[in-house]
């Protein structure tokens, strides 16, 4: 097997995993995973699991166990004054010259906390540098990429001013030909109609349609083909337009499905349902009852003016349970809107400069090519493109994302 790409590594390290951006304020839980300031204050504002990671579900504040919970042995009701570090867990003088520590090494429970105090705060700090080495790294790596780009840049508007001043050129010369024969057939129909027939009779050569006025053969074909193209584009996307519907056993159990499965919303709670295998258990997603192998298909989502967002497709085999990769490498293809700004979901995410919001996106899939594509279904403006991938006749099923209570998404008729 290939080694990982350290670069990738590196990128994915540092990226928080709710918004999917490099780390702003980044905070560790006691789990060990880590997120942004803001996006962990969002996460676990007016929820009922204010207090769990979202990635793995972990309680993050848990209260001191013990059969008596106030520090007393449960079955010598003694005070709990020793820790067994073979055992982890507090226990009274007893218990010490009991069989099942007799041969442990104890410590005064006190000197137990701070050791462990200590290897905490040896680790986070450790943590700390690993964190601040990396983004070194990836700062020198980025400097470089931006240089790279930039220089890139540079030449690619070299070449378009070059393609724009031909152009330009082509055009004058068009636009000055076309004057001649205005002012040369102006001419014509000032003389006699018995002048311009004996002009007309001497003329070797008839007037060609291309020298009274028209534009260049060339200019015409390619206009004419683009127009060809474009009609038959919007054709083939209103021909595969199918009727999809959501899955109610894939619906994480904090979405709330319409009745029939064409909408789906924040609730306010989480609901008690079961943990099927299918069921999303992490992330707030639900998937489409049908699934796509083969062919091209699309269908349209409205999104409306909701802030928090992801519209796109996904493998059978996505994962349902712990932490998502939400990117073609973990079986994903979609866009996401998080605080107003829009992101295609690669890997690094591809911001979208859209100087409009969309209200109704439509997605179209392309099973043989492997190919997702995102449209705005208001004024047909295209949205982004996946570069071709291998579905390998997977299934490919609608997927959908929603992270806030104002935020409610349909799948139109």
């Amino acid at each position: 097997m290939a080694a990982e790409n350290p670069v990738e590594s590196l990128q994915e390290e540092a990226t928080c995993p709710v918004c999917l951006e490099y780390f702003t304020e980044p905070v560790t839980l006691e789990c060990g995973h880590n997120f942004c300031r803001a996006c962990i204050s969002q996460c676990w504002e007016g929820s009922d699991t204010a207090t769990s990671c979202p990635q793995c579900r972990e309680t993050v504040l848990q209260a001191a166990k013990g059969a008596g919970g106030d520090g007393v042995c449960g079955e010598h009701q003694e005070t709990l004054k020793l820790f067994c570090e073979e055992d982890q867990t507090p226990i009274c003088v007893i218990c010490r010259e009991s069989r099942a520590h007799r041969a442990h090494t104890v410590a005064p429970i006190q000197e137990a906390a701070q050791d462990y105090l200590e290897a905490i705060a040896t680790e986070r700090e450790t943590k700390r540098q690993k964190i601040v080495s990396e983004f070194q790294q990836l700062r020198q790596f980025l400097e470089e990429q931006e240089r790279l780009l930039l220089a890139q840049l540079e030449k690619l508007d070299e070449a378009i001013v070059k393609i724009q001043n031909e152009n330009v050129t082509k055009l004058s010369e068009e636009i000055s030909h076309l004057s001649e024969l205005i002012g040369e057939m102006e001419g014509k129909c000032q003389k006699p109609a018995s002048e311009f027939l004996q002009v007309r009779l001497s003329e070797k050569h008839p007037i060609s349609p291309h020298r009274e006025g028209r534009i260049s053969p060339e200019l015409e074909v390619r206009l004419s083909d683009f127009s060809q193209k474009t009609i038959a584009v919007m054709e083939t996307l209103r021909k595969f337009k199918v009727n999809v519907t959501l899955d109610p056993d894939t619906a994480h159990p904090i979405l709330v499905l319409s009745e029939d499965w064409k909408s789906v919303r924040w609730g306010d709670t989480r609901q008690r349902l079961q943990d099927n295998p299918e069921r999303f258990d992490s992330d707030p997603c639900v998937l489409g009852c049908e699934g796509f192998t083969s062919g091209r298909h699309c269908w349209e989502v409205e999104v409306g003016d909701g802030r928090f967002w992801a519209v796109g497709v996904a493998r059978e085999s996505v994962r349902r349970k712990g932490e998502m990769n939400c990117s073609p490498k973990g079986g994903i293809w979609a866009v996401r809107r998080w605080w107003g700004q829009f992101r295609a979901l690669t890997s690094p995410v591809t911001p979208l400069p859209l100087s409009w919001a969309p209200s109704r996106i439509r997605v179209c899939l392309d099973c043989d090519r492997g190919q997702v594509t995102f449209i705005d279904a208001g004024d047909e403006a295209p949205i982004f493109t996946f570069p071709p991938a291998s579905f390998n006749t997977e299934r490919i099923r609608l997927w959908l994302q929603v992270w806030d209570p104002d935020t409610r998404l349909r799948l139109c008729p």
